[in-house]
């Protein structure tokens, strides 16, 4: 999980389930039961290659982070909500990402 991913899960965890699971995440993180993928200078060149280039969807930073991170460490399965965006958007590693769940 790109680091810029954090902010954004813990606020969903707490506006839409409670503020418990957003004490488990963190939890989880602390453990190392979930990794953090650091944020590269290069990963920040392809975020903004990959937000101007699906800015129509649009695609934001977040999003963006997870696909260069994925790209980088060569993962083509993404655990998200949001298919609407990753089902759009074609890897560089890969011809298409398998989204999860």
């Amino acid at each position: 999980m790109p680091a810029l991913v954090i902010t954004e899960v813990s606020y969903l965890l707490a506006t839409r389930i409670g503020w418990q699971a957003e004490v488990r995440f963190l939890g989880d993180l602390a453990s190392g039961n979930l990794s953090i993928a650091a944020v590269h200078a290069g990963d920040l060149l392809r975020i903004a290659e990959l937000v101007a280039r699906y800015h129509d969807l649009p695609l934001g930073t977040v999003d963006a982070s997870v696909v260069s991170a994925a790209e980088r460490l060569s993962i083509d399965q993404v655990a998200t909500l949001d298919h609407r965006h990753f089902a759009v958007v074609r890897p560089a590693h890969a011809q298409a990402f398998q989204l999860l769940p």
